[in-house]
């Protein structure tokens, strides 16, 4: 999916001196846009892979060079994108101007039969048998699942005496989620824990340099997805032996009841490779999104005792209640959270024939990447684009509607994710349980900075003291805590 992209985002602008696209070409030429470096040296693309300078570093860029312009990756010309105009071309010209290509690392880590690495009929059949995975009725079915799994992880938030590593334990949380919820595996908390590990070692090669040494982030990649593989299949076939005792249809239900409607029963590497792309898409942008939230809900305690009133006009503050549609500005802030830290950077295309983009003509064979993050800054629909605002997308000014492609968190077009619902939904029952049964504060002196490698998160994780709330918005003393008030 789209959603991995934003470390090579960062190796294309991070190394080399890009090109202007400044000598527009005659329309008859056929010349493309000018000319650039030769490539990236081996010193400046680690340099890129570290890099975690922020937008500051993409705006001197965008400001230098413009929102279309030309640096190369791994030695291949490759052309930035900025902007909703020119964003809004290439996405809606998936599969005849351009088309998805992952780094050969990512193709072989996530496996062939992928969302993700598929394209044209093969790419359109199976969004169609994912498609009910997140269907409004599935979504239903999960949202109780869901509610759980983070009201659990909340008291173990609250009950530990020491301040929790947010985006860790946000990544822990949305695993746990996917396996439990999404896949419907029972397993043990110790296989999940395993789990977890070997899976954090997966992601963190899933981008890594397609160079199979017995050291390399490659190999490690690869032993990673051979253990998850194992624990998968095993998983798998437990569930497909015992169907006993359920009370709804979880994704890996959908998918295999979907395959068979649409004539083709999938095999078991086919549910292998699918229910680990459901957790990759799930885990670590649904992770940064949710740690993003804490962050600017600490930031901005207004906004919290708003999203608090709002939950009490609706008489749902402590119920664990999510199907009202009034939750207005619920909606406000998890758009706001997901404009300003937009989890991924962007995503990549290879050109499929030649087009104009800006005045200049982009070649066949070039690869583009459109900028999600850059346009969100850019957007003129936006005012006062770095304030953490949500009103901007309430009733009285609806800034987003002024321009489909001005924002755009999960992508657009064929390839939009598929699980935008479910990253929403699951944001929502957080933000609903955060401010119903939590009280929290920074454990720091101060917030820490922000990093984009490989996805939007605080550098430190965000170090964060919990505290839980009863149904009078009182703090709920720990066992300790107790004791000792007893004794004084």
């Amino acid at each position: 999916m789209k959603t991995r992209m934003c470390v090579f985002v960062c190796v294309a602008t991070g190394g080399g001196e890009p090109s202007p696209a400044s000598d527009k070409p005659k329309e008859s030429s056929g010349q493309p846009l000018a000319r650039g470096p030769a490539g990236l040296s081996s010193q400046r693309l680690w340099r890129g892979w570290s890099w975690s300078q922020g937008s500051c570093f993409q705006s001197s860029r965008r400001e230098k060079y413009g929102n279309v312009f030309k640096t190369h990756l791994l030695g291949r010309p490759l052309i930035r994108v900025t902007g909703a105009e020119h964003v809004r071309k290439i996405l809606m010209g998936e599969h005849h101007l351009v088309s998805t290509e992952w780094p050969r690392s990512t193709r072989m880590l996530l496996g062939p039969n992928t969302v993700a690495n598929s394209i044209g009929d093969i790419h359109r059949h199976k969004r169609k048998v994912f498609s009910k995975i997140f269907s409004h009725e599935a979504l239903e079915s999960y949202l109780p699942k869901i509610q759980l799994v983070i009201q659990d992880t909340l008291r173990m938030w609250s009950s530990n005496p020491e301040p929790i590593n947010v985006y860790y334990e946000s990544q822990k949380l949305t695993f746990r989620m996917a396996i439990r919820v999404l896949l419907g595996f029972c397993i043990s908390d110790e296989e999940l824990t395993r789990l977890f590990e070997v899976y954090q070692q997966f992601v963190e090669n899933v981008f890594s340099l397609p160079v199979d040494l017995p050291f390399s982030g490659y190999r490690r990649g690869i032993r990673a997805r051979e253990t998850l593989q194992k624990g998968l299949e095993k998983a798998i076939r437990e569930k497909l032996q015992n169907t006993q005792g359920k009370d709804y249809s979880d994704a890996l239900d959908i998918l295999i009841e979907s395959g068979k409607e649409h004539g083709k029963e999938l095999t078991m590497q086919e549910l292998k490779d699918g229910t680990l792309e459901l957790i990759f898409a799930a885990y670590a942008t649904t992770a940064s999104a949710s740690t993003s939230l804490v962050m600017q809900l600490l930031k901005h305690p207004g906004v919290l005792e708003k999203l608090r009133e709002e939950l009490r006009s609706q008489g749902i503050l402590h119920n664990g209640c999510l199907t009202s549609s009034s939750l207005h500005y619920l909606d406000c802030v998890i758009k706001e959270v997901l404009r300003l830290f937009t989890p991924i950077s962007g995503g990549y295309r290879t050109v499929l024939q030649t087009f104009e983009l800006d005045g200049f003509q982009i070649p066949k064979g070039w690869s583009v990447m459109y900028s999600i993050r850059d346009t969100h800054d850019t957007a003129p629909v936006f005012k006062d684009v770095d304030v953490f605002d949500p009103d901007r997308f309430g009733q009285d000014r609806t800034e987003d509607k002024d321009g489909r492609f001005h924002y755009l968190p999960f992508g657009g077009g064929v390839r939009t994710c598929l699980g935008k619902h479910l990253a929403k939904l699951f944001l929502k029952a957080l933000a609903i349980e955060l401010a119903s049964t939590s009280r929290f504060e920074l454990a720091t002196r101060t917030f820490p900075r922000i990093t984009l490698v490989p996805v939007v998160h605080p550098v430190d994780g965000l170090k964060v003291k919990f505290f839980g709330l009863d149904s009078n918005q009182n703090e709920i003393l720990t066992e300790t805590e107790t004791m000792l008030g007893a004794t004084v």
